[in-house]
């Protein structure tokens, strides 16, 4: 839930990339920091968790404009991944105004892509959210790869998305291609949603 500072004028939200263990949240945060760098007024907060190549959390204000006279603020975070950080990641889903499901696009991922989101679904449920009202953008990461079979965006889709109908994109958080694009779309998102909230 946003906070609003009637005090100084200003929201601040909070997105989460969610998603498989190795996907590439991680990546997508590190790409924005280093992209966005001058828009961003704090160092990224990393803590590493044993076992995971990836981040536990990532922090970084993200100044954006306003909604009916008050500044933004997003806070963006990841998640881990692995089942074993499930704890983890309901703490860090607490307060979500906005996610960003980051799926990995190689075959022998698919069940832990399903897996995930149904994960999501439960976590964000304990925070009576629901995944079909909160301000979600699919990410279909990795579609870089050479190597090893990929899952058709149509097959993707189909077990993802067929029912939530959010925005995806194909990514290469490695590359930079779509990372913004996913960003600008969850913080569209997320805004249009906080400017319902407080009106």
């Amino acid at each position: 839930m946003a906070f609003v500072n009637q005090k100084n004028k200003e929201i601040q939200a909070k997105i989460v990339y969610y998603g498989p263990g190795m996907g590439g949240k991680t990546t997508n945060l590190e790409y924005i920091h280093r992209k966005f760098h001058n828009r961003i007024d704090s160092d990224m907060v990393c803590i590493r968790t044993h076992g995971d190549r990836t981040l536990f959390f990532d922090f970084l204000p993200f100044d954006i404009g306003n909604i009916m006279g008050y500044s933004v603020r997003i806070q963006i975070y990841t998640v881990p991944g692995q089942v074993s950080y499930n704890a983890t990641r309901k703490l860090v889903l607490k307060g979500a105004d906005g996610v960003v499901f980051v799926a990995d696009s190689t075959s022998p991922r698919r069940d832990n892509n399903l897996y995930s989101l149904k994960n999501l679904q439960e976590n964000l449920g304990l925070y009576r959210k629901d995944l079909f009202k909160i301000p979600l953008v699919f990410q279909y990461n990795k579609r870089d790869l050479k190597d090893g079979p990929l899952l058709s965006v149509k097959t993707m889709e189909k077990d993802l998305n067929s029912r939530l109908k959010a925005p995806c994109f194909e990514a290469s958080a490695l590359n930079g291609v779509n990372v913004a694009a996913t960003l600008k779309a969850v913080i569209s998102r997320t805004m249009s949603s906080l400017e319902h909230m407080i009106r």
